[in-house]
């Protein structure tokens, strides 16, 4: 008997979509066609199978290694020449040159100073500076100075080395996610031929590095990952520990570096969680593999990190502009310092002269002077307030509260001013206490005045002040330069402090001293003795108490992160939101503002970052969409399995990075600029390449035969690819500099390109 005909399942409006005999496993299967592979021969008519699926084109699977090396060569010729270009112009300082090749200066004439982020990206540009020949005399004061003879070539080109390096890690690392070579292509062209990215690697700025080190740090995670199946070989070694490295370098350059080591620390939990899971691997062995990831990913970057501040701190020896950010104990150490290779007594006694110097960041020295207070502004009495600089001005004598003996008389022993005393302050130049009482303070209300009051050092009871030292006991003594003291106002409780404030010119413009009754102890509210002479003491060295490398490294992080608390823009700075960056909502000028000015101006490619902002709509989707129809049970094609991987992975970590280094931002308090977005444009432009490689792939899969697909698939690539380099034509001259009229202006360069109202072009 003859076996019956195989019935034919119905066609479905889609390629690669095929649905199931009744009975058979699943209901739907999607397939796409696969590479190199046509439609399979008819069998015999009585055994005749449903048709094959088309196959996705050639260009789907894995790229020839052949053209690997072509491809990478490319990429990093268009990357050195559009960064190298006329790198020397404009001859003059731009923008931000201003501070970091000021920096890289004081590297090279080891002056120290300070500045809100960690010293790596400085230190380097110093470091490049010296090497080409730089001797580090130019000023940098103001953008718009011209460099005349001096070599500032060779730090520009250091950071547009590093610039052009960035975009062949871009490139290898959406190679290693999606095994696509024209991904990779697109993602590189994107970045080539961003003015914006383009831009800021052209000059001495710390982002070319930070963004060095952050792609460094994501190259070595994505091949780490990549060796998973090979664990503790010398590549997986190798990768791991490079991104330990790459870590330590993104953190030392730039605080916002945290943000890529969330990402790596996340990526390395999810590691450690699935090996937890694989009941096949013992815990001793899970234990080694969790050993390892501290050693190359928390241990080696804490050390890199630490030694940087070690060099930092070993350079930058000599007294400098940043010396009044620092405690009195760290400037000791500082050659040319007024307190570097002094004698003073150790510990306080009664009547010491002494100065006091404020804890908060450029707190200034307790002061006061012959002037009063004007009226209406609280008690007209002489002022107090914090000063700056060292002045006669700032001396002040220690004195009991409730005798007025004659302490300097040799015969009277010495007593020392312990934990808990209750003391009076004598200016010693006006004669007058230290004073408070319940008028308010000039400028911070709710806090009140403080005035130096009395004669020859007769006052009330207001001039009373309790000495506490921040964690100590009663009956211990106060020594000078170590310890932190608070003085509390007996009879009202308040606390001394400085708020920061600058006082109006009737005040000298110096800073706001006030009595706060809020008892919450910070900087503002911590004092330290620095100056101290007491002729009945012995002197000690200062070097007995200078701080350890320990206490320094903390000090100096404290105060980083209160700089970056307190910067505020300046006069008729430009200024942006977190909301403004995707939509390349304004630029910056770095240069010129004038038709007759060199002006270059930083702002992205219109057309790749809108482009960008539209594939993160677009990812979404395709996520949302793959994962419902996973969630239904659609099987899909081996070729589907590896898009959708893909997507789902590599995109998913991409995306993870830009949300890491982007969402943050609104939570900050700081002033806030258009060149914060770069880090997380790196990303977006990463899934870019990686989305419409797929996109393509996918619509190409609909059209057959196969040389059909791959046209379809090679003319969208190429579409893509001539919009970037068209568009990157119209505003090249952003990045390169522009000569003449406005954009305004008919015969412009630029003109009809102001496609926004807020471009200042």
């Amino acid at each position: 008997m003859r076996a019956p005909r195989p019935v034919r399942p119905p066609r479905t409006p889609y390629p690669g979509l095929r649905r199931s005999r009744p009975g058979a496993a699943g209901s739907t299967a999607l397939r796409m066609p696969a590479a190199g592979r046509g439609q399979a021969d008819p069998g015999p008519p009585r055994q005749r199978e449903p048709r094959q699926p088309r196959r996705l084109p050639p260009h789907s699977a894995a790229s020839p290694a052949a053209a690997r090396p072509a491809a990478l060569a490319l990429v990093i010729f268009l990357s050195f020449a559009s960064r190298f270009h006329r790198l020397a112009e404009p001859p003059h300082v731009c923008w931000d040159e201003t501070h970091f090749g000021k920096m890289g200066s004081y590297y090279i004439n080891r002056t120290f100073f300070f500045d809100v982020h960690p010293p790596l990206g400085k230190m380097l540009i110093g470091l490049a500076g010296y090497l080409s020949g730089y001797d580090g005399t130019f000023p940098f004061q103001k953008p718009g100075d011209r460099y005349e003879q001096h070599n500032y070539v060779g730090m520009r080109g250091f950071c547009a080395f590093l610039g052009s390096c960035l975009v062949p890690l871009v490139y290898l690392t959406v190679l290693e996610l999606s095994k696509s070579l024209p991904a990779a292509l697109l993602t590189a062209f994107i970045l080539i031929f961003d003015t914006g990215c383009i831009t800021l690697s052209q000059y001495i700025l710390l982002d070319p590095i930070l963004m060095f080190f952050l792609m460094g740090a994501v190259l070595s995670m994505v091949k780490c990952n990549s060796c998973a199946d090979r664990p503790f070989s010398a590549s997986w070694w190798f990768w791991m520990s490079l991104t330990g490295v790459s870590l330590a370098g993104a953190m030392g350059v730039k605080f916002v570096g945290l943000f890529v080591v969330l990402l790596v620390g996340l990526n390395t939990m999810h590691d450690l969680w699935v090996l937890l899971g694989n009941l096949s691997l013992s815990l001793v062995m899970f234990g080694k593999h969790l050993l390892a990831r501290v050693l190359c990913l928390i241990l080696l970057p804490i050390a890199l990190y630490t030694a940087m501040f070690a060099v930092h701190f070993t350079v930058l020896n000599k007294s400098g502009p940043g010396d009044g950010f620092f405690s009195s104990a760290f400037q000791s150490q500082l050659i040319g310092n007024n307190l570097h290779n002094i004698s003073v007594p150790e510990h306080l006694a009664y009547g010491s002269v002494v100065t006091m110097k404020n804890l908060r960041m450029a707190g200034g020295y307790l002061h006061s002077h012959w002037h009063l207070y004007p009226e209406g502004i609280g008690a007209r009495q002489q002022q107090v307030t914090a000063y700056l600089h060292k002045d006669l001005n700032n001396f002040w004598i220690i004195k009991k509260h409730d005798s007025d003996t004659d302490l300097s008389d040799p015969s009277i022993p010495v007593e020392f001013v312990r934990h808990g005393d209750i003391i009076r302050l004598e200016h010693k130049e006006t004669s007058r206490n230290l004073h408070s009482h319940q008028h308010e303070a000039p400028l911070t209300r709710k806090h009140f005045q403080v005035t130096a009051y009395g004669i020859n050092g007769t006052g009330d009871s207001n001039d009373f002040w309790r000495i506490e030292v921040v964690g100590r006991k009663a009956e211990k003594l106060i020594r000078v330069l170590r310890s932190q003291v608070r003085l509390t106002h007996v009879a009202t409780g308040c606390i001394l402090g400085s708020s920061g404030k600058i006082l109006p010119k009737w005040g000298w413009e110096q800073l706001e001293v006030t009595c706060t009754p809020y008892l919450k102890e910070t900087p503002n509210s911590l004092w330290n003795f620095e100056d101290h002479i007491n002729p009945k003491l012995p002197n000690i060295s200062l070097d007995v108490l200078k701080p350890s490398f320990a206490e320094i490294l903390l000090e100096s992080h404290m105060v980083m992160i209160q700089g970056n608390t307190a910067l505020k823009p300046k006069d008729n700075e430009v200024t942006s939101k977190p909301w403004h960056w995707p939509i390349n909502y304004q630029g910056l000028r770095f240069s010129g503002v004038n038709e007759t000015d060199y002006r270059v101006y930083l702002l992205g490619n219109p057309v790749i970052w809108w482009l960008n902002l539209v594939t993160i709509g677009l990812y979404l989707l395709i996520t949302v969409s793959t994962a419902v129809a996973l969630k239904r049970g659609v099987q899909l094609t081996s070729e589907l399995k590896e898009l959708s991987r893909v997507v789902l992975r590599g995109g998913g970590q991409i995306m993870l990075g830009w949300l890491l280094h982007y969402l943050p931002f609104f939570m900050m308090g700081r002033v806030l600029y258009f060149h914060h977005y770069f880090p997380a444009m790196l990303f977006s432009s990463m899934l870019t390449g990686i989305t419409w490689d797929t996109l393509l792939k996918f619509f190409a899969g609909f059209w057959s035969p196969s040389t059909t697909a791959r046209k379809v698939y090679g003319a969208g690539f190429l579409a893509l690819a001539l919009l970037i380099i068209y568009s990157f034509y119209l505003f090249h001259p952003l990045s390169y500099g522009i000569v003449g009229p406005m954009a305004s202006d008919p015969s412009s360069p630029m003109a009809g390109l102001r496609w926004m109202d807020s471009w200042e072009f």
